[in-house]
């Protein structure tokens, strides 16, 4: 175990601005990265209602948007993962043709620029939307041309992230798909599903798979099940990023001065700059959080992991990346310096090409992040003026 000190670690420090000022942000104006969200997870409702009447697919709970969205909400609250994912047979049983498949992958885009996202990174897995007779590869072709019609329509740069399920034994034809589209837009390769009795290392085929062809890895580890997940997903697979990774914290040790001790763990994950893509909302939600306020997402940052806040299942947990954003700050206390170096941190763990990070970088982000914070100060001065009688 090795300790490290953080003086005062617990409470945080003030916000150079005031909390009140940062507070006061509309977090729609903040440019946005997401690496971690879900494409069968962030349906509108009024699409689902929509594809459901298209495909006769009489399964919904209520043909109403506003009750449907409640509906999901609500069923994704229950604290644990298992009933969490139930919402899914919905969302997926709507997307089984291209039109359908394209349309979400489009309003996914449209959304992102909605919510201030420069870039996005969406996962899925193509083996769940073949029950209308589409092939894999014709499932990923029409999500794709969904993305970059969307990239047309809103400016917003994209990534697909393609999932191989814990529970199935084709995990080697998932990273075989991937690879083969990887020069259309498919930029890494991820193990989805529930954790338990599911370990990361009964997929090493698909894995080594994936490193033969010198592409990209994130893996859900650490999220329903300890560190043993996230060291396998590491140690087996070779996973770049974590999805997830909130069970880390059962490596580290917070000794009465506020000080941490690291395990070999989470010294290799900090001295590596292993990304660890987290989700506020959703880990509440699933039961892999207590509440935001347990959560390790600042212990993690303010230790110097490389961490980012995500949305995971905007539909399911009713969020989107300014909420996040929001509960960050209110919670744990956030300046807009972390905001800032947080957005960098997921830019710079994005599966993109090198240049086209530095690129996002130089012309999206640190612009805009430069003018919040010219804007914040001047208002800070204006708010320390005399008033005149």
């Amino acid at each position: 175990m090795i300790e490290h000190r953080y003086p005062e670690f617990f409470p945080v420090a003030p916000l150079p601005l005031g909390a009140d000022l940062v507070a006061a942000l509309d977090f729609r104006r903040l440019p946005k990265v997401l690496l971690h969200e879900h494409l069968d997870g962030g349906l509108r409702p009024a699409s689902i209602i929509e594809l459901a009447a298209e495909k006769d697919y009489d399964g919904l709970p209520t043909s109403d948007p506003d009750d449907l969205a409640t509906w999901f909400h609500r069923g994704a609250q229950r604290g644990n993962l298992p009933e969490y994912l139930e919402g899914f047979a919905h969302t997926i049983a709507v997307m089984q043709t291209r039109d359908a498949l394209g349309r979400v992958a489009c309003e996914f885009l449209e959304d992102m620029a909605q919510d201030g996202v420069v870039y996005a990174e969406v996962r899925f897995a193509p083996v769940f939307h073949t029950g209308g007779g589409l092939s894999q590869d014709e499932v990923v072709e029409a999500v794709i041309d969904g993305l970059e019609e969307g990239r047309r329509k809103s400016g917003v740069e994209w990534g697909l992230i393609l999932c191989a399920m814990r529970d199935r034994s084709d995990s080697l034809e998932a990273a075989e798909l991937a690879i083969r589209w990887r020069d259309r837009g498919v930029v890494g390769f991820d193990l989805a599903g529930g954790e338990f009795g599911h370990p990361p290392k009964k997929h090493i085929d698909a894995f080594h798979a994936i490193q033969r062809a010198n592409f990209h890895i994130t893996i859900h580890a650490g999220e329903a099940f300890g560190p043993e997940s996230i060291w396998q997903a590491l140690q087996f697979c070779g996973a770049h990023r974590l999805g997830h990774g909130t069970r880390l914290r059962n490596d580290i040790e917070v000794l009465p001065d506020g000080s941490l001790k690291l395990g070999r763990l989470a010294q290799y994950i900090l001295d590596r700059r292993v990304p660890l893509e987290m989700c506020l909302s959703s880990n509440v939600h699933t039961g892999a959080c207590a509440s935001f306020a347990e959560h390790p997402f600042a212990m993690f940052q303010r230790a110097g992991f490389r961490v980012f806040l995500n949305t995971d299942d905007r539909l399911m947990s009713d969020t989107e990346m300014s909420k996040e954003l929001a509960i960050a700050a209110a919670t744990f206390n956030l300046s807009l310096v972390e905001i800032e170096k947080m957005t960098m941190d997921a830019m710079k763990s994005a599966f993109a090409p090198h240049q086209a990070r530095v690129d996002l970088i130089q012309r999206r982000l640190l612009p805009n992040y430069a003018m919040l914070f010219a804007e914040l100060t001047a208002q800070s001065f204006a708010n320390q003026l005399p008033r005149n009688p």
